[in-house]
């Protein structure tokens, strides 16, 4: 998967010398966490919901509120921004952009084209977004997973036993860090034409191969965070 197909690409942006009660507001009104600093398009730095917390006065400030106003209002985004942030390009892979956010510990990242200029934002969420549509669950994908030999041919196996029914595979996943020693665990996402097929398809797969969970996530009963009431 490509970022390019999943980063926000109208991205609101700010100038480094708009003044960072400005940039809370922009970020309070679109409800946004980070904000990138563009000099005639190119990317020169990034400014988030975290720099200006770190930047404002003290709860415990002598302070009055008036007094508050005009220090936000003469601090400059350049005094708090990260200037020369992190970027990727628009054909890095999205799971690249996970491992650097993840290693980094950030939560957003400018996209930049090969000259610098800002061509859009990608967050934990659009990545998120490109995960989920990976793995076909919103599909009512059936999942099998396998515990497999880490070796060659394995998943050509399952693959071969799978043909012999109407199935479709909409998504293999593998990993080797909860596996066995000398395994690997294969998560597997298939569609079913023929209900028929379901039950014997389940004891082929059964018989044949180790499987260690076999489902079809209940989407319908999610846990939903509550609305608050108006």
């Amino acid at each position: 998967m490509l970022i390019e197909d999943w980063m926000a690409k109208d991205v609101l942006t700010v100038d480094e010398n708009t003044s960072l009660m400005r940039a809370t507001r922009v970020m309070k009104e679109n409800n946004i966490r980070r904000l990138p600093v563009v000099s005639h398009g190119k990317l020169i730095g990034i400014v988030t919901d975290r720099d200006v917390k770190d930047a404002s006065p003290s709860k415990t400030t002598s302070l009055d509120i008036h007094e508050l106003y005009y220090l936000m209002s003469e601090m400059k985004v350049k005094d708090v921004m990260t200037a020369t942030p992190l970027t990727l390009k628009g054909k890095d892979s999205l799971e690249m952009a996970a491992l650097v956010m993840l290693e980094d510990r950030i939560s957003g990242i400018p996209i930049v084209d090969d000259i610098g200029h800002l061509v859009g934002l990608l967050s934990e969420t659009d990545i998120l977004r490109g995960f989920i549509h990976s793995t076909g669950i919103k599909d009512g994908a059936r999942q099998y997973v396998f515990d497999l030999p880490d070796a060659p041919g394995s998943v050509t196996k399952v693959i071969e036993a799978l043909r012999k029914y109407t199935t479709r595979v909409i998504s293999i996943l593998t990993s080797f860090e909860d596996a066995p020693q000398g395994m690997k665990r294969v998560s597997i996402r298939i569609t079913t034409d023929n209900q028929a097929d379901v039950e014997a398809l389940h004891q082929d797969l059964v018989k044949n191969f180790t499987v260690v969970y076999y489902g079809v996530d209940e989407l319908r009963n999610m846990p939903r965070r509550k609305k608050e009431a108006a």
